[in-house]
Formats: structure tokens, sequence, C-alpha cells
């Protein structure tokens, strides 16, 4: 299957009345499971791509260049229609284009640009969203820089978390008017946020970490809602496997150790405590 029809594929879901969870896919076997068992579309996170790329947890460490090879490598291995987390594009305006340029010569079906200001600030206050009129500006950048017009460019934002509904629909209406396909709302908690959001734009709606109270199919499909996003399952199994195989390992060759928890062992895994250590050293 061609890049285009992939993407074509994607936009023919997008505009069916119809609510699915993406595969989550990191790697070309977790992509080739996703593809054997029909699930055609699937996403690669940018919490994901950043454990299993370089091993850290979700802080805007990965590059825009270890992102693209590793979304080439799932395109190259399986037919999946492939959605990608690009953060906030890797930098400005500018950095966005070069962004949609290398993506979509990875072979993605979409890529989200998100409006939280990234990386971190030195002694900032926690997730900050950038002006809507540079978010604008990043999302106009994408577009012109698309080659193929099927690649679908989705604006995403979190403004829910921080501007309240107000703020949100803001932002949906200076993001609507771009031209862009598709908008990605993270924060949203409650039925009444969704509808509010829904009466608000007539674009497909991807929602991401939705309480249980907004997960049923059919609910999310009767307001728009044509991606939901549901936590990536697959990748904290992997890293469960491998301890649980690894530790019988130990146990035979040296001594037994202690059981730990799920948590514990996926924030071994990334480092987790070590980047929070460093976090506090070199970012307050």
């Amino acid at each position: 299957m061609t890049a285009t029809a992939q993407r074509e594929l994607l936009r023919k879901h997008l505009s069916d009345n119809h609510c699915i969870q993406p595969a989550s896919v990191f790697d070309p076997i977790s992509a080739r499971i996703a593809s054997s068992l029909g699930l055609n579309i699937g996403m690669l996170a940018g919490s994901v791509a950043s454990g299993v790329v370089i091993g850290a947890p979700d802080i805007t460490l990965i590059t825009l260049s270890e992102l693209v090879e590793q979304s080439r490598r799932i395109t190259r291995a399986s037919n999946i229609s492939l959605i990608v987390d690009a953060d906030h594009g890797y930098g400005n305006a500018l950095n966005v284009m070069r962004t949609i340029q290398e993506l979509e010569n990875a072979d993605v079906a979409a890529l989200t640009i998100e409006d939280t200001s990234l990386p971190p600030l030195f002694a900032g206050s926690g997730d900050s969203l950038i002006s809507i009129d540079e978010a604008r500006k990043k999302l106009h950048a994408a577009l012109q820089s698309r080659k193929d017009p099927t690649t679908i460019i989705v604006g995403r934002t979190s403004a829910m978390g921080s501007e309240g509904i107000e703020g949100t629909l803001k932002r949906i209406e200076a993001y609507s008017a771009t031209g862009i396909d598709a908008l990605f709302f993270t924060r949203i908690t409650t039925i009444d946020q969704l509808k509010a959001i829904h009466q608000s734009t007539s674009l497909p709606i991807f929602l991401g970490s939705a309480p249980p109270a907004l997960r049923d199919p059919s609910l999310l499909a009767d307001h728009g809602v044509r991606i939901s996003i549901q936590g990536h399952t697959p990748f904290e199994q992997m890293i469960l496997g491998l301890y649980s195989s690894m530790q019988e390992q130990a146990q035979i060759n040296y001594q037994s150790h202690e059981k730990l928890s799920d948590e514990a062992i996926i924030q071994i895994a990334l480092a987790s405590q070590e980047y929070k250590e460093w976090q506090q050293d070199f970012l307050q």
C-alpha cells in the first residue's frame, strides 16, 4: 500500500461516524502484530517514542531525526496508517515546516502539532501554552509545507487544563480557520466539555487520556470523536515482559529479587528517578 493510500484510508475513517482506539505501535514488530489483527490505524505517541528510542520519560529529549527514523521503521515494515505525535513541531513555525517534510517523507499518514510551550523553561511553573497567534501560524506553516495534500495535519491543545472551556473554544476557532484536518484534545474530563467542543467545530476530533466516563465508542462517535487514545498498554507490557524474563534469568544465575510494582519497573526502564533529579538540579 502506498503512503497516499494509507493516508486516504485514515481520511475515510475520519469522515465516518465511527470512533476507534488506534493500535499503540512503537516498532516494526508491534506494527506487524497490529496489522495481523486487522488494526490498520496506529499511533506512535511521543512518550512511547521517547521510551523506545532513548529510554527516557516524556520530557522532550528525543530529537526530530530520531522520531523520523523510528516512524520510518514502522511504515517500512507494515501497511498501517500511522499517526505520529510530533509534539510542538520541534521548534518554531520554520521548524514545524521541516518536521512536516521529514515525517511526510517517512510515509506517516497523520501528525499532530500541539500548542504546549516546549521544552520546559528554566524555573518554569509547569506546562504552559504558546499564544493563539503563534499556534495558528505554526499550523499554517505545517499546511503550507506538506507535499501530499492527503497528509493529515492535526492541531492539538491541552487548553482545557489551563484556560478552561472559554479558552479552548477560542483556540478551536483559530485553529479550525487555518484549514487543518482535525483537532486533538487532552484534559477533557466531562461530557459537557465534549459537547461544547463538538458544537464549536465540524472537524474530526481526536481525544486523549479521557476518564472512564468518556470511553464509550458510541457516545464518543455521536460527539464527533473519531480517534480515542486510551494509554499505551503494549509498550508498558513490553517493559514488564522484559523485566519478568530477565528476573527469572537473574534468579537462576545469582539470587532472588524483591517483587516490584509495575510502576516501579517502568520507572527503572525509563530512568525516571535520575531524570527527575536532573530536572531539579538543572531546571529549577
